[in-house]
């Protein structure tokens, strides 16, 4: 399929469906894009805002190219069910794009009612200000001009990794609960600034922007998380003595115990 050609339809404009929305809005023309929402004013506000297309789930399973599939998991089934009878229809090709944390690539197909081309894509909220992980699996029969499309459309949502659907779930532990843990330090940062006496919002900001700059200096280099810290802990300094009472607390055991848990919840949905 190509991009300047293909039709994008999201079913469901929530938190994330409505992000990716906004991201291949910054690539492709509003005219080639259309939303769907269980409540159909919450897709009509979006719509004005990209000036894209309106329609039911039923015209989206018969008119897009790509469709993307932004429900929880325990409507998947329902909304599933209700395009089914559109896509046995399809004539031109299509992909179906889930976001459904625990739903595989054959359970979609499962449910969907034929083996059709899916790609399972994993993103975090970072993707709402282009700066996302975006993790992506695909079923076999989705070809290389395909996933080239798709990945060309959403490119401004951040960065894509492609990875084996086996080890999906372990990624979206990492990356797509981790901006939660990050949110915990980030504030926890800031309230330690604002105990030695900084302005809320600039003891945020500087917790914000140490964050961003220490995560680019780390995709930057390549260098291992622990060279660049000591790069950071002077024989003596302040620094070692904050990783010292970091360690005291067992700061990292918890949060490779936040990571598993998750992981862990994540395959009892599957």
């Amino acid at each position: 399929m190509d991009q300047k050609d293909s039709v994008f339809g999201f079913i469901g404009t929530g938190n994330m469906g409505g992000a990716l929305a906004r991201a291949v809005r910054h690539n492709v023309d509003g005219s080639r894009i259309l939303l769907a929402n269980r409540s159909p004013q919450k897709a009509q506000v979006l719509a004005r805002i990209l000036e894209a297309g309106t329609a039911d789930n039923g015209e989206i399973a018969k008119a897009a190219d790509y469709i993307l599939l932004g429900v929880k998991p325990q409507m998947m089934a329902q909304v599933l069910e209700e395009i089914g009878p559109a896509l046995a229809g399809r004539q031109r090709p299509f992909v179906l794009v889930t976001m459904a944390a625990g739903l595989t690539i054959a359970r979609i197909r499962e449910l969907a009612g034929g083996n059709y081309p899916v790609i399972r894509i994993m993103p975090n909220t970072p993707v709402s200000v282009g700066q996302g992980m975006v993790l992506y699996a695909c079923s076999e029969d989705v070809d290389t001009e395909t996933l080239r499309t798709f990945l060309e459309a959403f490119a401004w949502a951040g960065r894509f990794s492609a990875i084996a659907e086996s080890g999906i779930d372990a990624g979206s532990a990492v990356s797509g609960c981790g901006p939660a843990f990050a949110d915990l330090f980030l504030e926890a940062v800031a309230d330690g600034g604002v105990a030695c006496g900084l302005a809320r919002d600039q003891a945020l900001e500087l917790a914000a922007q140490m964050l961003m700059g220490s995560a680019g200096l780390a995709l930057e280099t390549g260098l291992p998380p622990g060279v660049l810290k000591d790069a950071v802990c002077s024989p003596g300094g302040a620094t070692i003595q904050g990783v010292r009472r970091l360690e005291e607390a067992g700061f990292r055991g918890a949060v490779m115990n936040a990571v598993i848990a998750a992981f862990e919840r994540t395959k009892e949905l599957t």
